[in-house]
């Protein structure tokens, strides 16, 4: 005879119970006969139960038990929360199996279990069979869903889709179900994905929410569908065909020497991209000719069309036949995971010489006089002077030199009595010519004015001698030969160095290494700075000089403590966008607390940098600021004398202005006075005070370096 090792007793027999109203329970008792330890496991079994409940409908405590000894009982308590048979109402067997792993062997007990009407307070149960869905744009998307009653009255239950656009489904929001009691109903949403400008690349969240009239509002269901990369970048140029100059005219047009290219790239993706052009040119020989993107780089959003200038000069020739210039434009998009479409553009560009074929015979031997005899009385003669835009000039420590830099890879020494004399040589010398790159900014050393640091577009800072006009290269400070250098300054003691890059790096080096004799080329700056925006100016200030003010792209203004090598930021006024910049900062040599800043568009600033040098903060006091003086067009230049008595200031206005200042730093009259004006801009300009005499120097597009010269107030403002 087999001996039963679980002897199980359940405390009652019939137990009633109400779907929406108070749980139910019973107890179960179990005692061990076996002759060793064991633990036991309650479960309940209702034939028909759920599947979608599982074992949710009960309740047991303890999950299991702990091992008992032999004769030892445990008691386990079973609570009854909602109907194993949605919809039922009557009597139904449950069955209690009570088993040991221990003794394997188990024990059956039968309850019956009264359904009786409910509340009619059950929630619809809302299902997603899939939750999560990925798809590109345009992309047709059914969304299945199940609704589940478990109550035990019909019911008409409306699903509302929350969380997206409602034009993307094409059946609606809503949507009405009839369903039974217990009964299990499917359906779907169709949701259509909308063009990639629309739809940017991300997850979107939603939600199934269930209400219906004879329950409780339902738990939502929630899902997401992931939007994977789609769409393309549409990239044309317009026109892809140009010349210089745009129509052939028998006068000369010798002021024409360039033309632009628009590009246009259009997003039809749904990634936000950064754009920039790389440039091949073609295999057979070409003209060199300057090419700009103005901006560099252009960062578009989703459904946006934005455009690029591709601005090419080159200066013409006053004889000879035209000749045809080839290229290809490439765009390059920051997320590989977009195509471009037209991606390569094939440009032409045709220039076309000065004069006419038919007209170079006669004025042949005319053209060769009037370029000698223009030597004497223009300095920036393109014979003699500088082929292309001049970028940079700067007058020595005395006044009586100066030099200058150029897009046609020179540095030219000029001595300045021969702008003002014929019979003297203005033209000193080209220090260096063809030096590998367009000359960005060129910087006497302070001391002995016997060096010239320049700043090249391949990222070089090359130091020359220029005693006697020799043309002896000392060192080459490279780091990164694709970093344009866009500023530099010399310490006063011209110790040190420092330069300002694209890429947003501030170096310092070691200059008077650099210049000892059999010393190796310096190829490390001894101090660095990622100022995170392109640099465009520097000027050191403070009365120590251990102050590096920073300006640059997006209006930001930053100073360096040189001592305890740390950035703090000045609050600029408006803050700009990445189309904004700071592009020209100086100091007075005798006011260093005295700082001027000019942008692109048109504002100068004057700066007391006293206070918050002391305090090391950034509550830099603006002393003036001013919009108007060059009709709100980019300044692209300004120096301050080293008296701090007067401020200079040229751009793209085609003018150079001075302005005279208070002994505080103000403007001493609201309208300053136009020096020079021209036909191009202006990308350069300094001054210097000599005597009785103002001496202003600038350098424009039009390859000219020109030299200005007022009488000097004997009671200027600043000293009254």
């Amino acid at each position: 005879m087999a001996v039963n090792l679980v002897n199980t007793k359940i405390s009652t027999q019939v137990l009633h119970f109400k779907p929406g109203g108070s749980p139910v329970s019973f107890e179960v008792t179990v005692v061990n006969e076996s002759n060793q330890f064991a633990s036991f496991q309650l479960e309940i079994i209702a034939a028909g139960g759920s599947s979608s409940l599982g074992s949710n409908w009960y309740n047991i405590s303890p999950a299991v038990s702990a091992k008992n000894p032999p004769g030892d009982t445990t008691k386990f308590y079973v609570t009854i929360t909602d109907t194993p048979v949605a919809g039922f109402v009557g009597k139904m067997n449950l069955i209690v199996r009570i088993f040991s792993l221990e003794l394997r062997d188990e024990d059956r007990q039968l309850l019956r279990l009264v359904v009786e009407v409910g509340t009619n307070s059950v929630p619809m149960l809302v299902e997603l069979p899939v939750r999560e869905f990925s798809a590109q744009p345009q992309t047709l998307i059914e969304i299945p869903v199940r609704v589940v009653n478990p109550g035990q009255i019909p019911t008409t239950v409306s699903l509302r889709f929350c969380g997206l656009n409602p034009q993307w489904l094409l059946d609606g929001v809503e949507k009405l179900l009839q369903v039974a009691p217990g009964a299990k109903v499917e359906t779907s949403f169709l949701c259509q994905l909308p063009v990639p400008e629309e739809v940017p690349t991300q997850a979107y969240s939603f939600t199934i929410e269930a209400t219906h009239l004879n329950g409780l509002p339902s738990r939502s269901s929630e899902g997401v569908i992931k939007v994977i990369p789609g769409g393309f970048i549409d990239f044309q140029c317009i026109p892809e065909k140009q010349r210089i100059p745009p129509s052939r005219s028998w006068l000369p047009q010798w002021r024409i020497n360039s033309t632009t290219y628009l590009l246009e790239c259009k997003n039809a993706s749904n990634l936000s991209q950064q754009v920039h052009i790389q440039i091949k040119k073609g295999e057979e020989e070409q003209p060199k000719c300057f090419l700009e993107f103005q901006p560099e780089a252009i960062d578009i959003n989703p459904g946006e069309t934005k455009h690029l200038q591709l601005l090419v000069s080159k200066r013409r020739w006053w004889f000879g036949l035209a000749k045809k210039f080839s290229f290809i434009v490439k765009a390059i998009a920051s997320d590989k995971r977009v195509n471009i479409n037209n991606e390569n553009q094939f440009l032409q560009l045709t220039i076309h010489p000065v004069l006419h074929p038919w007209l170079q015979l006669l004025l042949g031997f005319l053209l060769l006089y009037i370029v000698w005899a223009v030597s004497w009385l223009n300095p920036a003669n393109p014979l003699f002077g500088h082929h292309r835009s001049v970028t940079s000039v700067q007058f020595n420590g005395v006044g009586d030199r100066a030099i200058s830099g150029s897009q046609d890879q020179s540095i030219i020494r000029w001595n300045i009595a021969g702008f003002t004399n014929l019979f003297i040589n203005q033209q000193h010398g080209k220090i260096a010519k063809n030096i590998g790159k367009a000359v960005r900014v060129v910087r006497y050393k302070p001391v002995d004015n016997d060096v010239v640091a320049a700043g090249l577009e391949n990222g070089e800072i090359q130091i020359w001698s220029v005693l006697s006009g020799t043309k002896k290269s000392i060192t080459t400070f490279t780091l990164n030969k694709t970093d344009r250098v866009l500023a530099l300054e010399f310490s006063p003691d011209s110790r040190f160095l420092f330069s300002g890059h694209g890429s947003g790096s501030v170096l310092q080096w070691d200059a008077n290494n650099a210049l000892l004799e059999n010393t190796p080329s310096i190829t490390k700056p001894i101090k660095s700075q990622d100022v995170k925006f392109s640099v465009y100016g520097l000027a050191l200030v403070g009365q120590d000089r251990q102050n590096l003010a920073i300006g640059g792209r997006y209006n930001n203004l930053e100073v360096w403590n040189l001592i305890e090598n740390k950035l703090w930021k000045v609050p600029y006024n408006p803050p700009g966008s990445q189309n904004d910049y700071i592009v020209s900062l100086d100091s007075s040599e005798y006011r260093p607390n005295l700082l001027a800043t000019s942008d692109n568009k048109g504002q100068i600033t004057l700066w007391n940098m006293q206070t918050c040098l002391n305090s090391k903060n950034n509550k830099c006091q603006v002393l003036d600021r001013w919009s108007d003086g060059h009709g709100g067009k980019a300044v692209r230049s300004v120096a301050i004398s080293d008296n701090g008595c007067y401020l200079v200031s040229g751009g793209d206005d085609n003018r150079v202005m001075l302005w005279s200042l208070t002994k505080e730093g103000r403007r001493a009259f609201p309208n300053g006075i136009q020096v020079r004006s021209d036909s191009h801009r202006f990308n350069s300009v300094d001054v210097k005070v000599v005597k009785d005499r103002i001496l202003i120097i600038s350098g424009n597009d039009n390859t000219e370096v020109m030299l200005n010269i007022i009488k000097f107030d004997k009671n200027p403002p600043c000293k009254k």
